[in-house]
C-alpha cells in the first residue's frame, strides 16, 4: 500500500515536473515568437519607410519630367481625361485666334484710293446718271463700304456714294498706295517743343517748334520720333506730339463751292488792301518821310499791278534781319510764320500763326510748275513766301536769319495760294 503511494507520488511529480517543462518550453516559445514579431514589425516598418521614401522620389522625378501628372500611378482613365483636356485647350487656342483674326479684320477697313489723273465724281447711285455729291482726287483714300454691279459704294471724309470700280485700286493694291503717298506727321502739342540731336530727354537741343505745328515723320523708335525741322533732323519725344498718318480725302461738292467762295473773297480783301495801299502812296508821294524803325510800309513798295509779285517785293527788302524763334518783328526778328504772317498783314491780309496752320490756309495749289510769286510754300516745320523761278525768301533760322533759297532745298508738303 506504501508502495503503491510511493509510485502514486512519483507519477505525479513527475507529471508536475513535465507539466513545468512543458509550461517552460512555451514560455520560451511563446517569448520567441514575440521577439520575430517584434523583429518582424522593425523590418515591416523600416521597409515602409524605405517604399515612402521611394515612391517620394518617384513623384519628385515625374512632377520634373512631366508637369501634368501628379502621381506616379495615373490610371488609364485619367490618362485619358488628360488628353481630352489637352485637345480641349487647343481647340479652344484655335477659336480664339480665329476670333481675334476677325475682329482685327473688322477694325482693319477695306481701303479704296483713286488711281487717276485728276479726279473722279462720286455719285448718289450707281449711275453715271446719279447725281455728282463730292470728288475723289488722285491718290484720295476711302472706305469700301460695299458694291453694286461695277461701281463701289464709298465713304472718304464727309462724302458717301459710288464711284466706277475702274478708277479706284482695293485691297492689298490700295493699302500698299495708301503707305506710300500717305505722310506720317506729328502735331506739336506742347507750347514750345524742343527737338534733340539723338532720341534722348537729355540730348543737346536742336531747334524749338510752336504749339500746333505740323512735322514729318521720317521713323518712329523707344518713344521718340524723328522729324524734319529747318536746323535739321532731330527728335521728339512722343508724349509731346501727337502720331498719325495723312491721307488726302474726297471734297464734296458743298465744301468745295464754299473754299472757292472763300478764296475768292480772300482775294477781293487783298486786292481792296492793295489798292488803298497805292492810293496812299499817291497821296503822300510829294511828301515821303522815314521810318523810325526802318520798317517799310507796303505803300512804298507796290509798283507792280500783280497783288503776288508786290508781296514779294516787299518781303525781300528784309532779307539779312534776324531769326527769332516767337518773334513777329520784320526788323528785329521773326521766326518763318511769323515772317509770313507780318508780310502777308501789310497787306491787310490776316493769317494764322504757325507753319502748320499757314499751310493749310488759302487753296492748293498741285504742283511747283503751277506755283506764282507770293504762293506760300510749306515744309516739314516750315514755311516761306515763292518768288518765282524756283527761289523762296523766308525766316531761315538763327544762323542764316532771313535769306533767299532754292525753293526745293528740302521736300515741300504742300503749296497754297493766298491771293
Amino acid at each position: 500500500m506504501k508502495k503503491q503511494n510511493y509510485r502514486n507520488i512519483a507519477v505525479g511529480v513527475a507529471i508536475v515536473c513535465c507539466g513545468a517543462i512543458v509550461l517552460g518550453v512555451q514560455a520560451a516559445d511563446k517569448e520567441k515568437i514575440v521577439e520575430e514579431i517584434i523583429v518582424e514589425e522593425d523590418v515591416n516598418t523600416e521597409m515602409q519607410a524605405r517604399n515612402a521614401q521611394n515612391f517620394e522620389e518617384i513623384i519628385t522625378v515625374q512632377k520634373n519630367t512631366q508637369p501634368i501628372v501628379t502621381s506616379a500611378f495615373t490610371d488609364a482613365s485619367e490618362n485619358e481625361s488628360d488628353v481630352a483636356e489637352e485637345e480641349e485647350s487647343t481647340e479652344t487656342v484655335e477659336e480664339t485666334e480665329e476670333i481675334i483674326q476677325e475682329e482685327q479684320k473688322k477694325e482693319e477697313p477695306n481701303l479704296v484710293i483713286a488711281d487717276v489723273t485728276n479726279y473722279v465724281n462720286i455719285r448718289d447711285s450707281a449711275s453715271e446718271e446719279g447725281e455728282i455729291v463730292g470728288k475723289l482726287y488722285d491718290n484720295s483714300v476711302g472706305t469700301l463700304l460695299g458694291t453694286e454691279g461695277d461701281w463701289y459704294y464709298i465713304e472718304s471724309g464727309c462724302v458717301t456714294g459710288y464711284v466706277k470700280g475702274e478708277f479706284v485700286l482695293t485691297g492689298n493694291e490700295a493699302k500698299v498706295r495708301a503707305d506710300e503717298v500717305g505722310v506720317r506727321m506729328a502735331r506739336v502739342t506742347t507750347t514750345t517743343l524742343k527737338v534733340r540731336m539723338e532720341p534722348s530727354l537729355e540730348a543737346k537741343v536742336l531747334g524749338l517748334v510752336p504749339e500746333g505745328d505740323l512735322l514729318t515723320v521720317s521713323e518712329e523708335v523707344d518713344g521718340f520720333v524723328k522729324v524734319s525741322v529747318e536746323e535739321g533732323d532731330g527728335y521728339v519725344s512722343t508724349d509731346y506730339v501727337e502720331v498719325y498718318t495723312e491721307n488726302v480725302v474726297a471734297e464734296s461738292i458743298k465744301d468745295e463751292q464754299e473754299r472757292l467762295a472763300r478764296e475768292a473773297e480772300e482775294r477781293r480783301k487783298a486786292e481792296e488792301a492793295a489798292r488803298k495801299a497805292i492810293e496812299q502812296q499817291k497821296a503822300e508821294s510829294s511828301a515821303p518821310t522815314a521810318s523810325s524803325n526802318n520798317e517799310q510800309t507796303a505803300s512804298s513798295v507796290l509798283s507792280n499791278s500783280d497783288l503776288g509779285q508786290q508781296i514779294v517785293d516787299y518781303a525781300v527788302q528784309f532779307v539779312g534781319n534776324p531769326y527769332v524763334y516767337g518773334g513777329t518783328s520784320l526788323t528785329q526778328g521773326a521766326d518763318c510764320s511769323g515772317f509770313v504772317m507780318s508780310v502777308y498783314a501789310n497787306f491787310g491780309i490776316s493769317l494764322p500763326r504757325t507753319s502748320g496752320e499757314q499751310g493749310k490756309s488759302g487753296s492748293s495749289v498741285a504742283s511747283l510748275s503751277e506755283a506764282i510769286p507770293g504762293d506760300l510754300v510749306w515744309y516739314s516745320g516750315h514755311i516761306g513766301i515763292y518768288m518765282g523761278n524756283n527761289q523762296l525768301v523766308h525766316a531761315s533760322n538763327k544762323k542764316d536769319g532771313i535769306k533767299i533759297s532754292n525753293v526745293n532745298y528740302r521736300p515741300i508738303l504742300g503749296i497754297r495760294r493766298i491771293v
